[in-house]
């Protein structure tokens, strides 16, 4: 799951958001130097990566790709499946999209002296092209893609990734709604034995 995702995994806890938010920045045992909630949102992080990459369902998804873009297929269904909890944001919370977006942005920009570098330069990013709204769009996809496929260690072609998005969509979509409510349920079981 991409960043929309894991900051709703996150629930209402402010710890939680900010640890799933830097984990990707927070290398091995570097998550005890945090609060024991900023804590337990990096290994949140983890499992639902862990989760996530091993799913069936989630492997339907990868599939499709993985011959145009091979390790960097799950990175795009990642992608994929933040647009599609943006589309269909109103069956997960009574939150607007806009609403909820304006109050992460605020909690991790109050949390901007904790935050690794790399996290607190994304944050920057994230905030100046408002991009957990952007996924709504398939422009804002468009342009997630090809920003990640510049940042790709090796030749990716993930900028040209919006084209099977538009091709397969319903079947990425339904994809994504068949495995959502197991990541959710399996988040809420996580939450309680962190």
């Amino acid at each position: 799951m991409n960043f929309l995702s894991h900051l709703y995994l996150s629930g209402n806890s402010e710890g939680l958001l900010i640890g799933n938010f830097i984990a990707d920045s927070v290398k091995g045992s570097e998550f005890n130097e945090f609060s024991d909630e900023i804590k337990k949102g990096i290994i949140l992080h983890r499992k639902i990566d862990t989760y996530t990459d091993a799913h069936p369902i989630v492997e339907l998804s990868k599939e499709r790709l993985r011959k145009n873009y091979k390790k960097y297929a799950s990175v795009i269904v990642d992608i994929y499946y933040d647009h599609y909890l943006a589309i269909n944001w109103q069956e997960h919370s009574t939150e607007s999209l806009r609403d909820y977006t304006k109050r992460v942005y605020g909690i991790i920009n109050q949390n901007i002296h904790i935050l690794p570098q790399k996290s607190a330069l994304f944050n920057q990013y994230m905030i100046k092209y408002d991009i957990l709204n952007a996924y709504i769009k398939t422009e804002g996809i468009e342009q997630v893609l090809k920003g990640m496929s510049q940042r790709a260690s090796f030749k990716s072609n993930m900028e040209y990734a919006i084209n099977d998005l538009l091709e397969h969509y319903e079947l990425f979509q339904e994809e994504f709604r068949l495995f959502f409510p197991e990541l959710k349920q399996y988040v809420n079981t996580q939450i309680e034995i962190i």
